[in-house]
């Protein structure tokens, strides 16, 4: 059984009511938010909320009782609303893509990890996203999804999907549903996929995943990464979103690895290289970050130093996270005073690790006169 059917939360200066598993949300008054606070646990649902229950998601909660239908979440007055969690770098595949570079197989142990989600849970958010490398083989997945859910989060996670067949993980997701889970699609056919993730059987065990998790109704996107090895297969993974009705994102620039590191790039399919949206600011620092395997908040995945060890220093140490932000995201180096800065589609964490790789301009940057040119800068 669900721990609750609806959370009421502040977020980013509303007050909102979600059910987990659903897309759709309502935003409420502050009063009416200040009376679900002040309600005794007993007390039967306010109709005002078995009607909104009733109008978002067909859910009749007349007479049932506030406590444990509504998870009423504090405001932590920090005005962060989302974040997300790398439980672990460790993955199960070796795709030659992938940003991580070095997968290492480490993180917090439980104790430490329930002090950080209850720290998340105190700075405000209300969205989290839970990655790695590959979160599901990582052997706290169960406890730090459950502890997470009952704390009022509304979770989405990133896969491969190689692990989501299991009853002990579907047992879970069924009944703690996620909002989302968005699975990588790395080839439509066996030899593809599994040469691109240099794992024999990858491809067998994704199928196996993705229609578990199709069949039992869980909420599925996907996310389609061409690479010079699959991007003859483009046609055919689009079409396996369209067989099962689900929407599909397409991810097709690649980048150096966190580590500044340039293995990567090669992976390149020179046709799906795109021209990317000007960069008109995020709110990286402010209302999201980004938390490592070991607890360390940073602006986002890519902009990950200088950080803030939130196991150390708890919701306290986000105060200083803005002021990363706003000098991390200021143009620096030979991006300073650039008269393309207006369209260019590269965020500064993000030129920083091209520069890193030695990249050559034309994959980062619009001054492509000189294409052979590489930054050293």
């Amino acid at each position: 059984m669900n721990a609750h059917e609806l959370i009421a939360s502040p977020f980013l200066g509303r007050y909102v009511l979600v059910r987990p598993g659903r897309k759709a949300g309502a935003t409420i008054p502050a009063v009416r938010f200040r009376e679900l606070t002040e309600r005794e646990p007993a007390d039967p649902c306010p109709r005002w909320l078995a009607d909104a229950a009733r109008q978002a998601w067909d859910l009749d909660l007349t007479g049932r009782p506030l406590v444990p239908t509504v998870l009423v979440r504090q405001d932590s007055g920090l005005g962060y609303g989302r974040a997300s969690y790398e439980l672990n770098l460790g993955c199960n595949y070796d795709c030659e893509h992938c940003y991580l570079g070095i997968k290492d197989f480490a993180g917090l142990e439980w104790e430490q990890r329930e002090r950080l989600l209850g720290v998340l849970r105190d700075a405000g958010v209300l969205w989290l996203q839970l990655t790695g490398g590959e979160p599901m083989i990582d052997r706290l997945f169960t406890d730090t999804y459950t502890a997470a859910y009952d704390q009022g989060m509304m979770l989405t996670i990133l896969s491969n999907g190689s692990r989501l067949f299991l009853p002990k993980i579907l047992d879970l997701l069924a009944g703690r549903p996620p909002g989302r889970i968005t699975l990588s699609v790395y080839g439509a056919t066996e030899a593809s996929y599994d040469g691109l993730t240099r794992r024999k059987g990858a491809y067998r065990l994704f199928m196996k995943g993705l229609m578990a998790a199709h069949e039992a109704g869980l909420p599925l996107s996907l996310s389609m990464i061409v690479t010079h090895h699959n991007a003859h297969e483009v046609g055919r993974m689009r079409a396996l979103a369209d067989r099962l009705g689900v929407p599909m994102d397409e991810y097709t620039n690649m980048v150096p690895t966190i580590y500044g590191g340039d293995e990567t790039l090669p992976t390149q399919s020179a046709a799906h290289l795109r021209e990317r949206r000007p960069f008109t600011g995020c709110n990286a620092g402010h209302t999201f970050f980004h938390v490592d395997p070991f607890g360390r908040a940073s602006i986002c995945k890519i902009g990950r130093e200088p950080n803030i060890d939130l196991t150390e220093e708890g919701v306290e140490g986000l105060s200083r996270l803005g002021a990363i932000a706003d000098s991390l995201l200021l143009r620096q180096g030979g991006c300073t005073g650039c008269g393309l800065q207006g369209s260019c589609g590269t965020c500064m964490p993000l030129v920083q690790l091209y520069r890193k790789a030695k990249a050559h301009l034309a994959t980062y940057c619009q001054h492509r006169e000189r294409p052979g040119e590489e930054v050293t800068g």
